[in-house]
């Protein structure tokens, strides 16, 4: 797969610039901790088990981060699309086994950042301190307590279309089975969700 990478670490730029403004030489120093991984649909990141190393910035395509149960069900724990970052937190830091599994829904291109070298940087630089607390907060934080507060004080179909309104090509992209999961319903109850909605347009 042929791709332009600096367009793809210029996203990444731009995504980190989100947060807090860095300088060229913390840029240049984040950098030099990345390396690109191609993966095909269906492909395994990151499995069950195995003790994580890397974050992992989509460049393109989409990923999900699941777990399975012992009767062999899964939960999708996230679903990830372009320009989010991506990793088993706990694993990264704590260096355990990660306890879910994350895989390729699309064709993607990533851009693995180095977390040890990646944490050195952010405790030698304070731009990149400062990005990193901004970046925990929106996305590990806030973001996780939204979620946890809308599976409880939402329904599905509000859930769904808070969904739409933060990704709204996001069910022509992955398999409407995956989105149930993740709203923590049934393909079906999803399926009767959009023929409502598609009612009342």
């Amino acid at each position: 797969m042929t791709f332009d990478k600096e367009t793809y670490l210029n996203n990444l730029k731009v995504t980190i610039e989100s947060y807090y403004p860095i300088s060229d030489k913390s840029w240049k120093l984040i950098e030099s901790t990345t390396d690109f991984q191609t993966i095909k649909k269906g492909e395994t990141l990151l499995r069950n088990g195995e003790i994580a190393k890397n974050l992992h910035f989509i460049a393109k395509g989409a990923l999900r981060a699941f777990i399975t149960d012992e009767q062999g069900n899964f939960y999708n724990k996230n679903l990830f699309l372009e320009y989010y970052l991506a990793g088993s937190k706990v694993s990264l830091m704590l260096q355990t086994p990660s306890n879910f599994t994350i895989e390729a829904l699309e064709d993607s291109i990533i851009i693995n950042i180095n977390y040890k070298r990646y944490i050195e940087l952010i405790n030698e630089n304070d731009d990149l301190k400062n990005f990193y607390i901004a970046h925990l907060e929106k996305n590990w934080i806030i973001d996780k307590e939204q979620r946890e507060v809308a599976l409880v004080m939402q329904n599905a179909t509000e859930r769904y279309v808070n969904l739409l309104e933060k990704h709204p090509d996001i069910a022509d992209r992955i398999p409407l089975l995956h989105i149930a999961s993740h709203l923590g319903i049934t393909p079906t109850q999803l399926s009767r969700i959009r023929k409502s909605l598609e009612k009342d347009l």
